[in-house]
């Protein structure tokens, strides 16, 4: 296994291990209302939410760029086809 996977689990396990030694009630003040729930729901909708959040922001976006279309566009159609001069000298 590698390090990565190992780490993982490591962490999968100790954040469980919180998870179930926090389950007594705490109030929890919502707006308006306050309303006793578990630490283990607390925490572990803050854990979900920091996941989705995480996995969002951190995501590689697509680059979209215009300059490659701009640069298709204003040459011919038929140099696309054909190596030019300069090529050809460079691939024999």
């Amino acid at each position: 296994m590698s390090a990565k996977t190992i780490s993982i689990i490591i962490l999968t396990v100790l954040l469980t291990v919180f998870l179930m030694v926090n389950t007594e009630p705490v109030d929890f003040d919502f707006l308006v209302a306050t309303v006793p729930v578990s630490k283990l729901l607390v925490i572990g909708i803050c854990i979900i939410i920091g996941f989705i959040i995480g996995f969002v922001v951190g995501r590689p976006r697509k680059t979209v760029s215009s300059y490659d279309d701009e640069i298709e566009r204003h040459q011919p159609a038929s140099s696309k086809k054909e190596l030019s001069d300069e090529d050809r000298d460079y691939i024999s």
